[in-house]
């Protein structure tokens, strides 16, 4: 299928792994990111040519998310999927050590990002008739706790409850138009990026590590695997595509003796000691 993918957050991480992927199979890409240096960077590593464009868009400012879309448009016509992939985390640390803008921050990030790509993107695909909305998942999309994760754990579950109530307005909204626009959601389980690996000390790398490494898997694995399902377009309305399922990690574990994973640098990056917002 060659297709036009809008992905917010797309400069690195899971978001720069899945327009790598993208633009492997054929397809066209836009990806956006808060600051135009790094999208430049972004695109030039991309080496997508004609095939890809970047524009500098903060996700918690809606018209600056229509912006995106309009690049997107003009430079190849109709967005057939949009993936709400921009994402941000605070430190670890008891909500009450949390410092309000820090907060605040994440949730706008996190959720209202993917609010504000939501409405752009199915407003559009409504006019157009067809099209797919993936908003992606994280810790605590599925109601699972973890000290320290409380505001990035929470605007995540906010994300699943929002693609759940977003799939039924369109459900809803076929009873007065026909169209074929779904939302949907796209859970990459737990990826070695930047992002998973903030804020952690040295001992406490350490400590993780060894179970991170039989349930961690590498951008460059998961994101193929991840647009070709998108690609393939078998799940329907309010449906999900997920990498690390609870039979795949029970797998694991019960195999961790017999096949020694290392999927992350035995010392802690120290690009990890940094908030990442894509």
């Amino acid at each position: 299928m060659t297709a036009t993918v809008v992905i917010t957050g797309g400069t690195r991480g899971i978001g720069h792994g899945l327009a790598r992927a993208f633009l492997d199979r054929g397809c066209r890409v836009a990806v956006c990111g808060r600051n135009e240096a790094v999208v430049e960077a972004a695109l030039e590593k991309l080496k997508g040519g004609s095939r890809a464009v970047g524009h500098t868009a903060d996700v918690t400012d809606r018209e600056q998310v229509a912006g995106l879309w309009t690049a997107a448009e003009n430079a190849f016509g109709p967005v057939d999927i949009w993936i709400n992939n921009a994402g941000a985390t605070t430190a670890r640390k008891p909500l009450w050590e949390l410092g309000p803008q820090e907060a605040d921050a994440v949730t706008a990030v996190n959720l209202r990002g993917v609010v504000n790509g939501s409405a752009v993107a199915a407003a559009h695909f409504l006019r157009q008739g067809r099209g797919r909305v993936w908003n992606m998942e994280g810790f605590g999309s599925d109601g699972r706790t973890m000290p320290g994760l409380s505001v990035y754990g929470a605007s995540k579950r906010g994300v699943t409850y929002l693609t759940g109530a977003l799939a039924a307005d369109l459900k809803r909204e076929r009873e007065n138009r026909p169209h074929d626009v779904r939302a949907l959601l796209l859970s990459p389980g737990i990826v070695v990026t930047d992002l998973l690996l903030h804020d952690y000390t040295p001992r406490e790398y350490a400590k993780v590590r060894p179970v991170l490494n039989i349930l961690a898997d590498r951008v460059e694995t998961v994101t193929p695997w991840l647009a070709d399902r998108v690609l393939a377009d078998r799940t329907a309305n309010g449906g999900r595509v997920a990498w690390l399922t609870r039979r795949k990690a029970a797998g694991r574990f019960a195999t961790a003796a017999l096949r020694r994973r290392s999927v992350l640098p035995p010392e802690l990056p120290s690009a990890a000691s940094r908030a990442v917002a894509p």
